[in-house]
């Protein structure tokens, strides 16, 4: 079918700056591509691509020529596209997927499952964004009270100890079977006093750690995953590895408890499917984040997150980020995000 594709860049302001082990965001830069074709005049499919600054492998200087030259391409092929040219470029890939699949779905639940009819909703964990001891306490107790059972902390930000007096604090108040605890490194840990940490962390009861030492050091993160005595799931490990025979070999010499998925970063909703079949295959336990993407992403995660039977709290935002975003028929129910038909 003839199709024509249209990138409208956007810039998102943060409600309030968020802070990473990468620095403070409080903007963020997103593409949206508008899918149309003759086939359905008046329709639009809409996706976003939403590559992360300094962390993404299509984090790119000519990030918008790679853009453009995918999307012409798929026009030039009346709408199909070349999955393996663009598994290199995963946030590209993601954008013209998922703004394909609305487009021919003419609906914004993309998948037809429990959650697409606003039958169930998504358990999630409430995220911790970094800071100081008093407003990381502050974000823990109003998720608490809300009603989430699953908190995400993200650590190697201010002093470890205040780190682990903020994680006593919460397991003063609440065992592991109330709340199911979290923490994500981001790569902050030192190999030599990893493994110290990592035990002083499990004596917590914690779920697992994100990527408790840098990404590339394939040797030492296997060793860390054979001793532990907390889980280690990997995230920023994954980037990069955008093909099935160095994702196979990633696995297979790591051997990590988990792994976390965000199209945006790993590969797209095809690459996102690969990742999942070999973890499965190798018996590694797996669960989906969303990466600061607008509603549109966010909405098209979920969607695709609500096709697999995943008991595990996922990662998924909240929709509440942007002062502008878009509005899409998401919401939070205690710990829960729902498509609101």
């Amino acid at each position: 079918m003839d199709c024509k594709i249209k990138i409208i860049p956007r810039l998102l302001h943060f409600k309030q700056p968020a802070g990473t082990s990468r620095g403070t965001y409080s903007t963020r830069k997103v593409w949206y591509l508008h899918f149309t074709s003759s086939e359905f005049p008046g329709r639009v499919g809409i996706g976003e691509c939403a590559p992360l600054p300094a962390l993404s492998c299509d984090d790119l200087p000519d990030y918008e020529d790679i853009l453009g030259a995918a999307c012409r391409e798929v026009e030039k092929q009346n709408g199909r596209l070349d999955v393996g040219a663009l598994c290199k470029y995963p946030s590209i890939l993601f954008g013209l997927e998922t703004a394909i699949r609305h487009y021919h779905t003419g609906d914004w639940a993309l998948w037809n499952t429990a959650f697409s009819r606003g039958e169930t909703g998504i358990p999630i964990n409430g995220l911790i964004w970094m800071g100081d001891f008093n407003k990381m306490l502050a974000q823990i107790e109003t998720k608490m009270n809300v009603g989430f059972r699953c908190i995400k902390l993200k650590i190697g930000a201010i002093n470890f100890e205040e780190e682990l007096a903020l994680l006593r604090h919460i397991r003063a108040h609440f065992s592991s079977n109330e709340i199911e605890l979290r923490v994500d490194a981001n790569g902050a840990f030192a190999p030599a006093d990893a493994m110290e940490k990592l035990k002083r962390l499990s004596e917590l009861d914690l779920h697992s750690i994100e990527q408790p030492i840098r990404a590339g050091q394939w040797e030492e993160m296997a060793r860390l995953t054979s001793e532990s005595p907390l889980p280690i799931a990997l995230d920023e490990e994954l980037i990069g590895c955008n093909t099935l025979v160095e994702k196979r070999k990633l696995l297979s010499a790591i051997r990590p408890q988990y792994i976390i998925l965000k199209p945006s970063l790993h590969g797209g909703i095809s690459g996102g499917n690969e990742w999942i079949a070999e973890a499965e295959r190798q018996r590694i336990g797996w669960w989906i984040t969303s990466a600061l993407e607008s509603n549109i992403g966010l909405n098209a995660i979920a969607q695709w997150c609500a096709t697999f039977d995943n008991p595990l709290p996922q990662g998924l935002g909240t929709g509440l980020l942007f002062t502008d975003n878009v509005e899409m028929p998401l919401e939070i129910r205690k710990d829960c995000l729902w498509f609101d038909r």
